[in-house]
């Protein structure tokens, strides 16, 4: 596969800064682990098909020490025991929100309320502004075919030798 395009937010810096700039914001002072967000970025890049992120995510996983079990079980995350109560929620709650189109309460009380079990009010101000996120990344990436494991000027490669 081939690219169409330059990633856009490199074509258009100022709105690389932005992203990372909101991206940096939504991970201050909240309550929600990195690996929790991590593993929130690589369930929403499977479902989106974004092959760039899902690439980018396990590897970030995997060099921060996340375990192949987990990281071969997101897609099944609900049939595993490798995950949390609060990861759960925090996947649930990635899940509803990335397929707004697959039904017509498409974040339901059930999920919100379960996370807000896990979640105070600005962590979960930060699982909505995440989960809004790579879901725009995931969609400027499959629109314009960015490529796994071809990084961009300007973005930071994630190490080759995850195990």
């Amino acid at each position: 596969m081939q690219s169409r395009m330059k990633n856009p937010a490199v074509v258009v810096p100022e709105a690389l800064d932005a992203l990372m700039a909101l991206g940096a914001i939504a991970k201050k002072d909240t309550s929600v682990p990195g690996k929790t967000l991590s593993l929130m970025h690589l369930r929403a890049s499977q479902i989106n098909g974004c092959s760039f992120c899902v690439d980018m995510h396990a590897r970030e996983l995997a060099k921060s020490g996340e375990t192949t079990e987990r990281l071969f079980s997101v897609a099944a995350w609900r049939d595993t025991p490798y995950f949390t109560d609060a990861e759960r929620a925090a996947l649930a709650l990635t899940e509803a929100a990335t397929r707004l189109s697959d039904r017509s309460d498409p974040v339901p009380d059930e999920i919100w309320n379960e996370a807000a079990k896990h979640y105070d009010e600005k962590a979960l101000g930060a699982l909505v502004l995440h989960i809004a996120m790579i879901n725009f990344w995931n969609r400027m990436n499959v629109t314009t075919r960015q490529t796994a494991g071809v990084w961009p000027q300007g973005v930071t490669k994630p190490s080759q030798n995850a195990h």
